[in-house]
């Protein structure tokens, strides 16, 4: 497994500026080429400790792994990842390695978030971990350095991965303004959101069961099922969202999509939807699955309408 980066390291440990960090990514370039997700550097969230850990086992540490885009074809773009799993483990290769590996061939860079899960972890703790993935990675922003923007900061997600991205679309702050931290300080607040065929709604018969047991627990409280179900926590301040999902999908029906969409189209949020009628639940990039093969095409076309593959 490679180890952090020692310009990520020191920064991490001694809190000096991003300079030393930004410094690091451009002197040590990443390939995606080979090797597996364990083989990018990373970035710990909290270096001083991880907020209602339970220990400092591997479990407790969130973290990112690192894809830097190719400096020749970089876009000011930069994307947190948000693998599936069901709230209880995380689908790093196919929703998170070879997602990396795409993003950078669009130019955008991208950052895999390892978050806390079931069973040591329910709500609120993987929402603190995204916001703080968002937060973090807006920090690294350094256009004079050829690295992303800090108002193109995204998030995307799969499955569970793709509720907890809708929880980042939807349930966010511009900064928490009194902490000592300046990294809080920063909007969590998605620039855009790309959701997967996302678990959004938390009700039952809708709902994908494991997903909702391992995030609330086995009997939650009504408030915290409405709490959670993204599609009542769509406003006019959502980011421009684009959402696919499959008419197959046994697993998180595509209502979750359809629910979503619908609140944005009530809150006038910009945005697409594409519901593909062939392939099951957790394809990834969809090679090999009909029309829903199409979809890493159809995103790009949107995130370029949005600017956000501008070299």
């Amino acid at each position: 497994m490679t180890q952090f980066q020692p310009g990520i390291l020191a920064f991490i440990k001694s809190n000096v500026t991003l300079a030393l960090l930004i410094g690091s990514l451009i002197l040590s370039p990443i390939s995606v080429m080979a090797g597996g997700i364990d083989d990018q550097p990373r970035i710990i969230l909290w270096p001083d400790g991880a907020p209602e850990a339970k220990a400092g086992a591997p479990a407790d540490i969130p973290y990112l792994s690192i894809y830097k885009a190719d400096p020749s074809k970089a876009t000011r773009c930069a994307i947190v990842v948000c693998p599936g799993g069901g709230y209880g483990g995380l689908a790093k290769s196919h929703e998170g390695h070879e997602i990396g590996q795409w993003l950078n061939e669009l130019g955008i860079s991208a950052y895999v978030l390892t978050y806390r899960h079931a069973p040591a972890y329910k709500d609120p703790v993987p929402r603190l971990d995204v916001q703080r993935a968002i937060r973090l990675v807006r920090s690294l922003h350094s256009p004079q350095a050829g690295m992303h923007d800090a108002d193109k900061v995204g998030v995307l997600g799969f499955s569970a991965g793709g509720h907890l991205a809708s929880t980042a679309a939807t349930q966010f702050d511009l900064g928490l303004l009194d902490s000592s931290d300046t990294i809080d300080r920063l909007s969590s607040r998605p620039d855009f959101a790309i959701l997967c065929y996302p678990v959004i709604s938390m009700e039952q018969g809708v709902t994908h069961a494991g997903s909702r047991r391992n995030l609330l627990g086995e009997t939650p409280a009504d408030e915290d099922v409405l709490r959670m179900s993204n599609d009542l926590r769509v406003t006019s301040q959502t980011p421009p969202t684009f959402l696919w999902h499959t008419q197959e999908d046994a697993a998180v029906l595509p209502e979750n999509s359809l629910r979503f969409y619908s609140a944005m189209v009530k809150h006038r949020v910009p945005g697409e939807l594409h519901i593909f009628q062939k392939g099951r639940h957790g394809i990834g990039l969809g090679k090999g699955q009909g029309t829903a093969a199409a979809w890493p095409e159809l995103c790009a076309n949107w995130l370029n309408s949005l600017g956000m593959l501008k070299k």
